[in-house]
């Protein structure tokens, strides 16, 4: 039931919590309307033109439900259909997910980058088009690295199974001596503790979801009226996806199924 206009946010699944709560913590006047795509999690390994149907559906949904501007609070999305979404809705603010590279580039005192990312974004447009404008004097390594958004929506980084396969993704990029890892999936922010305590003192985390969070405000429509409703809606189970929020992001949920 539409009832406040909203901020709509959506993933793939729970990746995209960790901009939510940049965008809560930035906006918390305004409501908003969180969409994990459960049921079709991971987008990384899909076929753009796939990415398209579903992310146009969820608009859809998130636009008849009030929502004012709608964040594509996923890389992989983001890279596959978010000129889609412009093209199809081109009078509808959208905030899509841009891989952090430029302050990497910048901060960056050994000329090496390491990138962790999913196929799709990986292989999109988007990425090649960053790396062009930003990166053409640096060396960037790109980690497609499917298996880390699997330990998030599995939540099993504190396992000894998830520490190893959060260790093998990071040992070539410190190994080729980046200080800099550019979290280009919205799933990873929540393995921030444990890449840290891996990378130690070697390495720099960059995360876009604070910066993805100004862009909302500078673009929300000046219409829009304050309201102090948060609503979450999955396409899995809501019994999972409940238990799932309250373990990342330590916040107690009454998620709606779709």
């Amino acid at each position: 039931m539409r009832q406040c206009d909203s901020i709509g946010v959506l993933d793939s699944g729970v990746g995209g919590l960790s901009v939510l709560r940049q965008i809560h913590h930035i906006l918390p006047q305004y409501a908003t309307l969180y969409y994990a795509d459960q049921a079709h999690v991971p987008y990384g390994p899909r076929a753009p033109r796939e990415i398209d149907q579903f992310v146009e559906n969820i608009a859809d949904y998130l636009m008849a439900q009030g929502a004012r501007v709608i964040v594509v609070a996923c890389h992989a999305a983001s890279s596959a259909s978010l000129w889609h979404l412009r093209e199809r809705y081109p009078d509808f603010p959208f905030v899509g997910m841009e891989p952090a590279v430029k302050p990497a580039v910048e901060a960056t005192k050994t000329g090496v980058i390491g990138v962790l990312t999913t196929q799709a974004t990986a292989q999109g447009a988007l990425y090649k088009s960053v790396l062009e404008r930003f990166a053409a004097n640096t060396t960037v390594l790109t980690v497609i690295a499917p298996k880390l958004v699997e330990i998030v929506e599995q939540s099993i980084q504190h396992t000894p199974q998830g520490q190893a396969i959060i260790q093998e993704y990071l040992t070539p990029l410190l190994d080729a001596n980046a200080d800099q890892i550019v979290m280009a999936c919205t799933h990873f922010p929540f393995l921030q503790t444990e890449i840290q305590a891996i990378i130690g003192k070697k390495a720099m985390i960059v995360d876009p979801g604070e910066a993805v969070a100004r862009q909302v405000a500078r673009i929300l429509p000046a219409d829009m009226q304050p309201c102090n409703q948060h609503r979450y809606v999955t396409s899995g189970d809501p019994v999972r996806f409940r238990r799932l929020v309250y373990t990342l992001a330590g916040i107690d949920i009454v998620p709606e199924g779709i």
